[in-house]
C-alpha cells in the first residue's frame, strides 16, 4: 500500500536495550524497510548520562554491519533528553548538527527535521528555513518539522523560503495535533503520525513495571471509559466481515492513523520484535482487506 513506515527509536536505551534494538533493526531489514526516525535527545528518559544515546545505538549497528543502505532521518533541535521546551534553531547549530550527522551516518542519512520548535517569531523561524534550504540544496536531505507549537509561523515563514516539508504529528485515538497543523496542509507536504499506540495504552491489562506506558508515567484510569467503549465494539467489528481480527490497540491505531486520507506513513514505536512482526503483519492485511467501517466508527468517536 501506499503508506510509509518508518522505525522509531525513541525508547532504544531506555525501555529498549541495545541488544533488542538491533534484533528490531535486523528484522526491519529482513522485512525490505529502510526508514529509521532518530533525535539527538532520544531516550527522553530524563537521565542526562543517556543524551544521544538512541542515536548511538543505531550508529553502533551500522558499524558493526557496513549498513549503507538504511533511510534515517534526524530531529534536530532539543538540548537535552529532560523534557524541557529548550532547544537551539539556530543556522549554525542546525549547519553543524547536519554535518555532524553526515560523518557519522553517511549515505544512509536522508532527512533532518527541526524539533521541538515554540518560537512565535516569522524572522526567526525564516533564519532556520533558510539554513535548511541550503542543507537541502547541498546535500538532498529531505527536510521535515516535528512538535512544533506554531505551525502557523512557518506556514507564515515557508512564503519566503517554499519547500516540500515531512511533518510528524502525534495523532491517535485518544490524542491528535494533526488539526493544529491545518495552516500546513499544502499538496508538497507529507505528514507522519507518531504515538498511535497512545504511549502504550492497552485494551488489556496488565501493564509491567518495565513497559512503555508505565516508564513514561501512563496512568491507564485516564482512558478508562473510551478503552470500554472500544472493547464492547470489538466483537462487532470483528464479526462484521471476514477479515483479519482486530485485537490489539495496535491495530485500532494503524487503523485509525493509516487510513486517514492525510496521513502519508506511520512511525512504529514497537519494543520487540514480536511486537515488530505482528504489527507487520497487520500492516499488510490493511493492504488487502477492508477496515474503513472500523476508522468512521473511530474518527466519530475522537
Amino acid at each position: 500500500m501506499a503508506l510509509d513506515l518508518i522505525l522509531g527509536s525513541a525508547q532504544w536505551g531506555w525501555t529498549t536495550d541495545r541488544q533488542t534494538a538491533f534484533q528490531l533493526l535486523e528484522t526491519w531489514q529482513q522485512a525490505g524497510f529502510r526508514a529509521i526516525d532518530g533525535a539527538t535527545n532520544y531516550p527522553i528518559n530524563k537521565q542526562r548520562e543517556d543524551f544521544r544515546r538512541a542515536e548511538g545505538i543505531l550508529l553502533e549497528f551500522i558499524r558493526a554491519h557496513q549498513v549503507t543502505d538504511l533511510n534515517i532521518t534526524m530531529k534536530i533541535g532539543s538540548v537535552d533528553n529532560l523534557r524541557s521546551p529548550d532547544h537551539n534553531l539556530s543556522p549554525t547549530f542546525l549547519m553543524m548538527m547536519t554535518e555532524e550527522y553526515l560523518r557519522l551516518f553517511g549515505e544512509n542519512l536522508s532527512g533532518i527535521m527541526v524539533h521541538w520548535d515554540n518560537r512565535t517569531d516569522p524572522a526567526l523561524i525564516s533564519e532556520s528555513l533558510e539554513a535548511l534550504a541550503s542543507l537541502h540544496e547541498r546535500y538532498g536531505l529531505q527536510i521535515g518539522l516535528s512538535g512544533i507549537a506554531h505551525p502557523e509561523a512557518y506556514a507564515q515563514a515557508l512564503q519566503t523560503y517554499p519547500m516540500p516539508l515531512h511533518i510528524q504529528v502525534k495523532h491517535n485515538i485518544f490524542q491528535s495535533d494533526l488539526a493544529r497543523y491545518k495552516p500546513l496542509f499544502q499538496s508538497q507536504n507529507h505528514f507522519f503520525a507518531y504515538g498511535i499506540n497512545a504511549g502504550g495504552v492497552k485494551l488489556k491489562a496488565p501493564y509491567p513495571a518495565e513497559s512503555t506506558f508505565m516508564a513514561r508515567g501512563g496512568n491507564p484510569a485516564v482512558w478508562q471509559e473510551k478503552l470500554d467503549a472500544l472493547r464492547a465494539l470489538l466483537p462487532q467489528w470483528n464479526i462484521a466481515t471476514v477479515r483479519p481480527p482486530v485485537q490489539r490497540m495496535n491495530h485500532l491505531g494503524m487503523i485509525y492513523a493509516g487510513l486517514n486520507p492525510m496521513i502519508k506513513g506511520l512511525v512504529l514505536g514497537t519494543g520487540n520484535q514480536a511486537q515488530l512482526k505482528e504489527t507487520l503483519d497487520f500492516y499488510r492485511n490493511l493492504d488487502v482487506f477492508d477496515y474503513q467501517d472500523i476508522w468512521k466508527a473511530l474518527e466519530k468517536m475522537s
